[in-house]
């Protein structure tokens, strides 16, 4: 049956056979099962390679070895971003904040101090993280940072995330950072290029190519 075209399973009714052409007019998703030509099983649309530019082309992007964000373009990105956001937390730092960092800086400071210091940059954290999770719940899929050395988040699927799982990924940045950021340095030797924050979200930096 499948010899002459694909066919497609809707429920518990096939249908077919269609060009794959045909098949994209449909407006297929990744959860589509499919018979392709001279196939004996079914498969997920997603699982097709010939059915990858088409989702591309919807903005899903599947990670794959050959697309992985690697160390040295998340590090520029992430300086970019921090260059960008030096800006609105400058304004967001209170009263006294020089006083306080300067005898921080001489090794006078109080426990009072400490304190201020603790919630500026608690308060600081929490703005970067909103606006990375704002950057990749939107149509941009990742930071400014992000977009400028061609670097989007996805999920397992290639899809684009959702805001939960966006806020999960970027709060997750503070376990990643606490020990000399090692959870970010992962990126270096883990098989799939994901910081810690990455694992915990199941999500994925990948490069456009194009």
């Amino acid at each position: 049956m499948a010899q002459d075209g694909y066919y497609i399973s809707q429920g518990n009714e096939e249908k077919g056979p269609f060009t794959i052409e045909e098949l994209m007019q449909m407006g297929i998703d990744l959860d589509t099962l499919v018979l392709s030509p001279g196939a004996d099983d079914w498969q997920r649309a997603a699982d097709m390679p010939e059915f990858f530019n088409y989702f591309e082309a919807n903005g899903i992007y599947f990670p794959t070895e050959d697309n992985l964000g690697g160390f040295g373009w998340r590090l520029m990105a992430y300086i970019a971003d921090t260059f960008i956001m030096s800006y609105p937390i400058t304004f967001l730092r209170p009263a006294g904040f020089a006083t306080v960092y300067n005898r921080a800086m001489e090794g006078n400071a109080t426990v009072d101090d400490l304190v201020f210091m603790l919630k500026f940059n608690f308060t600081s954290f929490l703005v970067v993280a909103l606006y990375h999770t704002i950057c990749e719940f939107s149509p941009l899929q990742g930071s400014i940072g992000k977009k400028m050395f061609r670097l989007l988040v996805v999920d397992a699927e290639g899809r684009k995330l959702s805001f939960g799982r966006a806020l999960l990924r970027n709060l997750g940045k503070f376990v990643s950072g606490l020990v000399i950021m090692i959870g970010y340095l992962a990126v270096l030797w883990d098989d799939r290029k994901q910081a810690w924050h990455d694992k915990w979200a199941n999500t994925y930096v990948l490069i456009k190519n194009r």
